[in-house]
């Protein structure tokens, strides 16, 4: 017989696949698990019970949450819901204002935030911005672009073959357009048309080839009144059937942005319903200003982005350049600064976004992670200096199961970790650091389903619905229970109420740092059978841990059988294990640490070496040898584990 020792002190490469079962040859084998459920790696290697989710308040129903941050001290959480949103700040509903998104159409909404104003866009509604103009004080209104003297600079486009003419019964003021073709409809009303250089605001549809409207006329820059001849005003100059006339971009007819962002001093928009793969950059410094004039460094630029397919784009981000994130590819924006001339985009990898919502690409190091097409792989965009370009390398190459359809992520500076929420209601976490090389996923759950995540400065909100209801949540990491509440009073007291969300739900309870029986919620409140100063009182949940099977055992060729002597788990700040090393899950006491004299105190945090001996005989070795799965909302930290195996060969 062969006695072996297995020592594990890391796990950076969290949970990954069942196919990794005969790869011991892996660094990831070495460092990762077979299953993780509930918990946090730590970057330097150990495993935590996940933080609980605080109770913030209830939603209007199922949306997105957004984060909105002036600086690092005034920030609020925006829900978006239908036809609605509600600003927080500090947990505290601020204001709720009306909205045009219903819950269908949440899901493409895109923003921006430039001090205090948020733009949103959305492809089939009217641009809006949202401005914070104090403590409590929000409104939300239409983007409206520079008008100087009638003149709108905003973007403009021929969406009727080149050859279609308009002929117009008038040099100015009122006037009939006749187009050779139908291409009119009702939504142009109050639309503009840029013909032979002039504004022209339609005022009334009469029918596919012919509209009423008005010539407004265009301001000369270099008028001089002792000039004899000079105009003041440009207007029309044909009558007869000409080709050079423009519609404006974004329209009912036509749809509205995409996507937009804020990059060297310009407001960049990328892509519109019907003209998914163009872009349109401000002028420097005005950022509703999108006049080309004649093309000098601070004017605005507009370009579509030609290749073998259509991309339509899905994202724009600014970082080190600006990054466009399309259906099929990812591109990168050239030209420092970027003017008119100096303006590329070059293609960098083909792995495409995702089209049938909106998933914000996050910053994580440098890095720009994104929700590929696939729906199953998270990508590092990281551009490289030797190479001078940007690579795309998969996140979840190993964890492809729990990268299942996200819907929403974000990244949580504070703890290094990036979160996804996926559409079965589940949320998975990835703790990374490049430099380091950790790479760890792992899979939550709670009682409920998750619908969106925002980071607002260090805090981290969930939007989950239980029990056809909607919360806010809040991650706290002094919280073991979800949709928990906590409180402390002076003197100790036995009723506890507020808990209305939790209405005929059994919760667990935590009272004075001992865990309590559970009970049911009754008119919001519930009698605790002995006073408390300190409770917390939420769902609970349930964390597991499951390692690959020892690597070690391989490495003395085929086994028959073997198994468990004893295993050392060394603990910190831990007040319960629940540990199965083959013969069912049991409650493993603390005392084992030698600390017995504090364990008068109500679940002491305990740090230290707990040695646990195996009996029985596996036989293979492809199962683990030991499991943890824990319920008790009570803190849990895993730093290392040692396994003395003997193998009968």
């Amino acid at each position: 017989m062969t006695r072996i020792t297995d020592i594990k002190t890391t796990f950076t490469a969290g949970e990954v696949s069942e196919e990794l079962l005969g790869r011991g040859d892996l660094r990831a084998y070495d460092n990762g698990a077979l299953e993780l459920r509930n918990v946090f790696i730590k970057p330097t290697g150990g495993i935590t019970r996940r933080f609980g989710l605080g109770y913030i308040d209830t939603a209007a129903g199922s949306g997105k949450l957004i984060a909105f941050e002036f600086n690092a001290e005034q920030t609020a959480l925006l829900v978006i819901t239908d036809q609605q949103i509600d600003t927080y700040s500090g947990g505290v509903k601020e204001a709720t204002l009306q909205t045009p998104w219903t819950l269908e159409q949440i899901p493409q909404i895109v923003w921006t935030q430039s001090a205090d104003t948020l733009l949103l866009v959305h492809p089939d509604v009217h641009p809006k911005k949202l401005v914070r103009s104090g403590a409590g004080t929000w409104t939300l209104s239409d983007w409206s672009f520079y008008v100087e003297d009638g003149t709108s600079f905003q973007p403009y486009y021929k969406f009727a073959d080149g050859e279609v003419t308009l002929t117009a019964s008038a040099l100015q003021g009122d006037i009939t357009l006749t187009a050779s073709t139908a291409v009119f409809e009702e939504g142009h009303e109050n639309t503009r048309l840029r013909v032979q250089g002039v504004d022209v605001l339609i005022t009334d549809y009469e029918s596919p080839t012919v509209v009423s409207a008005t010539v407004i006329p265009r301001k000369n820059p270099d008028y001089d009144p002792e000039v004899t001849g000079s105009e003041e005003y440009f207007y029309l100059t044909d009558t007869g059937a000409n080709i050079d006339w423009f519609e404006q971009v974004f329209s009912p007819v036509h749809g509205y942005p995409v996507t937009v962002a804020f990059h060297q001093d310009r407001l960049v928009i990328g892509g519109s319903r019907d003209l998914p793969n163009r872009m349109w950059f401000s002028k420097s410094g005005d950022l509703m200003n999108f006049d080309l004039g004649e093309g000098l460094d601070d004017g605005a630029i507009e370009f579509s982005i030609l290749s073998d397919q259509v991309n339509a784009i899905r994202a724009v981000f600014s970082s080190r350049h600006l990054q466009v994130f399309t259906s099929g590819a990812e591109w990168m924006v050239i030209g420092n600064p970027l003017t008119p001339t100096s303006v590329q985009i070059l293609r960098q990898t083909r792995f495409g976004s995702r089209t049938d919502r909106y998933i914000p690409p996050v910053n994580v190091d440098g890095a720009t992670l994104y929700c590929a097409r696939s729906k199953t792989e998270i990508y590092e965009y990281l551009y490289t200096d030797l190479e001078e370009a940007y690579t795309s390398t998969d996140l979840a190459l190993l964890s492809h199961h729990l990268v299942d359809t996200p819907i929403d992520q974000d990244y949580d500076q504070s703890n290094r970790l990036l979160f996804i929420v996926r559409e079965d209601g589940k949320f998975a976490s990835l703790t990374v650091y490049r430099a380091e090389q950790v790479s760890a996923w792992t899979q939550h759950e709670t009682e409920g389903n998750v619908k969106s995540v925002s980071v607002v400065g260090d805090e981290v909100y969930m939007l989950i619905e239980r029990s056809n209801a909607y919360y806010i949540e809040l991650l706290d990491s002094n919280l073991n229970l979800d949709s928990a509440l906590s409180g402390q009073v002076e003197p100790a007291v036995s009723v506890w109420s507020g808990l209305d969300h939790l209405e005929g739900q059994s919760v667990s309870i935590v009272a004075d740092g001992a865990l309590v029986d559970a009970q049911t919620v009754q008119g919001g409140s519930l009698t605790l059978s002995e006073p408390a100063n300190m409770v917390q009182i939420g769902l609970p949940y349930t964390h597991k841990i499951i390692p690959l099977p020892p690597n070690e055992v391989g490495k003395v060729g085929a086994a028959r059988k073997l198994r468990l002597i004893r295993a050392l788990f060394r603990v910190k700040d831990t007040a319960a294990l629940s540990l199965d090393i083959g013969r069912g899950l049991k409650d493993i006491s603390l005392k084992q640490l030698g600390q017995d004299e504090i364990l008068d105190v109500p679940n002491p945090l305990l740090s230290g070496d707990i040695e646990v001996r195996g009996l029985g005989w596996q036989e293979s070795g492809t199962s683990p040898l030991w499991e943890i799965e824990q319920s008790l909302p009570l803190p849990f930290t895993l730093l290392m584990v040692s396994s003395e195996i003997k193998v009968n060969d």
